[in-house]
């Protein structure tokens, strides 16, 4: 029996909030599966199953805070499977015991000896159906006998949806409810959503919270009525409460890493101007949907620097470095309302462009609608802030521990320099690394800079 836990999803948590279940006991999970979302003080982020085998028990409800590492839920082996409350014992045959002898008229009479049932007709003997006691429950209540039912779970079992249907289909009362989480239920009462409209994302298309969010109506639908009494401005801005949360959690986090991290500052100025010229040709000859940002060359050109230059790429833990498996490149994105995250691109140096700028994409717009999984917020090995779409020149940031280093990218200008001894006008950018000096020196960080410099005048080897 394995325990699935509160996992840490950043060197600054402590403890998160369990907002809601994608799984209910009996399913099976695999390793990777998203099984439940979690909420810290930086994100809601959807955690991952580290075990493959049935989901036997959910220990925690949603709603509820926790230390990092508490139970949240057990899982048993793929072939486990609940006993069905009402199952015949199997016996193995055997012969018919003589009945002893009386010992008198008071002697109860013996019981009789267990009559062998072949394995091929256990399913048939009623009550032996293979279902939990909520679905058995709520069989009863619908009048339904579940030893009509053919199971859809895993191994026949049957769900809570089969018993749903039947009991549709016996009363003639229509379609059953949508298949949907506690949480899911709870905020389209609050949003006024029918969930027979919603198109479900989870498993075995459960609709989740964000599948509610995402239906509800939008600022075009008509606003509730303004409550008489003023209210708290603690009541009515949640969404203040918590950016305001977050950049505490930040502060602190940023606070610690000024002061344990020995930082040293780098920086360069690379002409952009092959880069430009190249960015521009590809996007002329692409449909719209391919077409790139410089972003996807900057962070191309970083990603394959950490390659080069590995004492960058990694871990300080336990007083000495740890080099990552794999370049998985942090981005920061600023979240709308305040705040900011740095999720993970993984293996972001093996990435063709397009690739690149499609899970771009992809992890900016879950950044910011809280759909981050687990392994993104938590397996970065470098991390990258870039500034430039603000109007900044110059970043100089924070190592986010237990990294090593991060690079900064500023904005693309125009500046006049002098190249081949003539003076002209060429695109450039400011390129910074702050790095750790336990882990490495001046020299290793120039190195990387160069690296980048030299991947930046080549953009059709990216």
């Amino acid at each position: 029996m394995a325990e699935f836990t509160m996992p840490s999803l950043g060197a600054d948590m402590d403890e998160g909030t369990l907002v809601e279940w994608l799984v209910e006991p009996g399913d099976l999970v695999r390793r990777g599966d998203p099984v439940a979302v979690v909420e810290t003080a930086k994100s809601t982020i959807e955690v991952e199953c580290f075990d493959t085998g049935t989901m036997t028990e959910l220990l925690v409800g949603p709603g509820t805070t926790v230390p990092v590492g508490t139970p949240l839920a057990l899982i048993g082996r793929a072939e486990e499977r609940r006993p069905a409350p009402h199952a015949p014992k199997m016996g193995k045959p055997s012969e018919p015991a003589e009945p002893p002898a009386s010992s008198g008229p008071s002697s109860p009479p013996p019981e009789p000896a267990p009559v062998p049932v072949p394995a091929s007709s256990v399913a048939r003997l009623p009550g032996h159906v293979d279902a939990g006691p909520l679905v058995r429950h709520l069989a009863e209540q619908s009048g339904v006998d579940l030893g009509t039912l053919h199971g859809t779970g895993p191994g026949g079992r049957v769900t809570r949806t089969d018993v749903e249907h039947a009991a549709a289909a016996r009363t003639g009362t229509g379609p059953p409810r949508a298949r949907a989480t506690p949480l899911a239920r709870r905020l389209a009462a609050e949003l006024g959503v029918d969930l027979a409209t919603v198109r479900g994302t989870g498993r075995q298309s459960a609709i989740r919270a964000s599948d509610v969010r995402r239906a509800a109506p939008g600022p075009s639908a008509p606003a509730p009525p303004v409550p008489a009494v003023p209210t708290r401005p603690s009541a009515t801005r949640p969404s203040e409460d918590r950016a305001a949360a977050m950049r505490q959690a930040i502060a602190g986090l940023m606070s610690r890493a000024n002061r344990d991290i020995p930082h040293y500052y780098l920086s360069t100025t690379v002409d952009m101007a092959a880069s430009t010229d190249w960015l521009r040709e590809h996007n002329r000859r692409s449909p719209v949907g391919e077409r790139l940002l410089p972003a996807a060359l900057l962070l191309k050109a970083a990603a394959l620097a950490a390659r080069e230059v590995p004492e960058l790429n990694g871990f300080w833990t336990d007083d000495r470095f740890t080099a990552g498996e794999g370049v998985h490149l942090g981005v920061a994105v600023a979240l709308r309302g305040g705040g900011l995250v740095a999720p993970a691109l993984r293996h972001a140096d093996t990435l063709a462009l397009p690739q690149l700028m499609n899970a771009l994409k992809d992890l900016v717009t879950r950044a910011r609608t809280g759909r981050l999984r687990g392994s993104e917020v938590s397996g970065a090995t470098i991390t990258v802030t870039n500034l430039g779409d603000q109007g900044v020149e110059t970043v100089f940031g924070v190592i986010h521990p237990p990294q090593v280093a991060l690079v900064g990218f500023g904005r693309v200008a125009d500046r006049p320099c002098a190249v081949d001894g003539l003076l002209g006008v060429r695109p450039v950018v400011t390129v910074t690394l702050s790095a750790d000096h336990r882990a490495t020196d001046g020299a290793v960080g120039s190195r990387y800079l160069t690296a980048v410099d030299r991947l930046l005048q080549k953009p059709e080897h990216l």
